[in-house]
């Protein structure tokens, strides 16, 4: 009887392949034997490392969140402290918005995912409370930081669900409104 082959990248195989399930079929299409099939494993090596579909669900989270605030660490260091918070923040949107949205539909799959699965929630929480401490060192301000958070999250939404085009001169006011007149009395700080 063969040994048991050694396969230390099996876990973040199966989050890779879970990801990519979550971006073809959503939420509803993920099961252990789909992922299983994905990665190209047998079907006891997912509840093997991920006991139920949560757990499974988590770890894409988890997975997803990490490089999303990670991409938000490299963005807010790219991005010039000089440049008006409102101008910064809206070439985000639009960033997050450009051609494809495949991924940031993924990232809000999963996200929205915590309102059905508990076990989410602190995922979730981490994503938001992540960037509303990176906004927070921008504007100083713990409210306006929130603010900002909720309002990036809900116009993202708004443009996934309605397929619209994101206009600039729009979420620029919008967000122009919530950081206050800067130096120049331009919405930045």
């Amino acid at each position: 009887m063969a040994g048991r082959r050694y396969d230390p990248e099996r876990r973040r195989r199966l989050v890779d392949a879970a990801v990519r399930v979550v971006a073809d079929r959503g939420i509803a299409g993920v099961s252990h034997r789909r992922v299983a099939r994905e990665a190209d494993v047998p079907l006891g090596s997912t509840t093997y490392h991920f006991a139920s579909l949560d757990d499974l669900l988590g770890a894409a989270l988890r997975q997803i969140s990490e490089e999303w605030l990670a991409g938000m660490e490299r963005w807010d260091r790219r991005t010039d402290p000089a440049l008006p918070l409102a101008d910064a923040l809206t070439g985000l949107v639009l960033e997050w918005l450009a051609g494809d949205r495949t991924r940031t539909r993924l990232e809000y799959e999963l996200y929205l995912a915590a309102l059905n699965h508990e076990r989410l929630r602190p995922l979730a929480a981490e994503c938001l409370d992540g960037l509303t401490a990176l906004l927070h060192r921008r504007t100083g301000d713990e409210a306006t930081a929130r603010a900002l958070t909720a309002l990036l999250d809900g116009l993202t939404l708004q443009f996934l669900l309605t397929d619209r085009p994101a206009d600039p001169q729009t979420i620029r006011t919008l967000v122009a409104r919530l950081t206050g007149p800067g130096p120049a009395g331009d919405g930045g700080l």
